[in-house]
């Protein structure tokens, strides 16, 4: 199931990128490619022979000098926070195994490609962006959990080494420890509700799709002194459409292709 729904989630993202790959944009100013913040969603990954969310994956960003990274996160049996999206293995690893069901030592031992959270803080915290997307799941041990996210993050400043990132509100329950400040709710359909929260809640800012965050809901952000991150950016023109409408963060899949997009742009200016 997870398998189909990130195949037909793609799908969804090549048509609505390749209809707004076709629209010609004004080349963003200076001023915009400066502000430009891109974010690596899953590290640089083909899913064939660089694994999403991996220590691989990401590395590549930071090889050349990428702003941020963004990563899932769930818990094994023994409440150790791993860097995966799905519940199970099966879809990038071709492994049948309940992430939450085992221990960490025994998903290191069958699936040694999917690192903890410490130590993917450990690797990029402070030299990349962290945003770290917190995944929803019935493990509950909520104290527990949040205790051991405070010690993983606790030589980095939220809201500016990292942010915490929930599609659920819920989800923050674990994050208290980082302040509002440090706190993103991504917005799937709902994105009224989500943006009215977050400029209520004083949180960083709202993220969402690019189609459903309009200027208004920019503005409205930018004015309490928020941010706004779309996602997934893939082509030249959505990113110039991305720029001139003043959004903060780039999520994309394409983290390489943007960020050379955006060193030429730069030494043409």
């Amino acid at each position: 199931m997870a398998g189909l729904r990130y195949r037909l989630e793609l799908a969804a993202q090549y048509l609505a990128d390749l209809c707004f790959a076709l629209i010609p944009r004004h080349r963003p100013d200076l001023q915009a490619l400066q502000n430009c913040r891109i974010i690596s969603h899953r590290g640089e990954h083909d899913n064939r022979l660089v694994r999403e969310n991996t220590m691989a994956a990401f590395t590549r960003v930071a090889d050349v000098g990428g702003w941020g990274i963004e990563f899932d996160v769930r818990w094994t049996r023994d409440l150790e926070p791993v860097v995966i999206h799905d519940a199970d293995t099966s879809r990038v690893f071709n492994i049948e195994l309940d992430v939450a069901s085992v221990s960490f030592s025994e998903l290191r031992q069958q699936v040694p490609e999917i690192p903890s959270l410490a130590e993917v803080v450990d690797r990029f915290g402070g030299s990349q962006h962290l945003m770290v997307e917190l995944k929803q799941d019935q493990m509950g041990a909520t104290t527990a959990r949040a205790e051991r996210l405070r010690e993983i993050f606790a030589a980095l400043a939220p809201g500016i080494d990292y942010h915490l990132l929930g599609m659920n509100f819920d989800l923050f329950e674990l994050a208290g420890f980082a302040g509002n400040k440090a706190l993103l709710p991504v917005a799937e359909l709902n994105t009224t509700a989500f943006s009215r929260d977050a400029l209520a809640r004083n949180f960083a800012g709202v993220c969402g799709h690019y189609l459903l965050l309009n200027r208004d809901v920019i503005r409205r952000h930018h004015g309490q002194g928020q941010k706004v991150g779309v996602g997934f950016v893939a082509s030249r023109f959505c990113f110039y459409r991305e720029l001139n409408r003043g959004v903060d963060w780039i999520f994309t899949n394409h983290a390489l292709k943007l960020i050379g997009i955006r060193q030429r742009l730069m030494r043409q200016a």
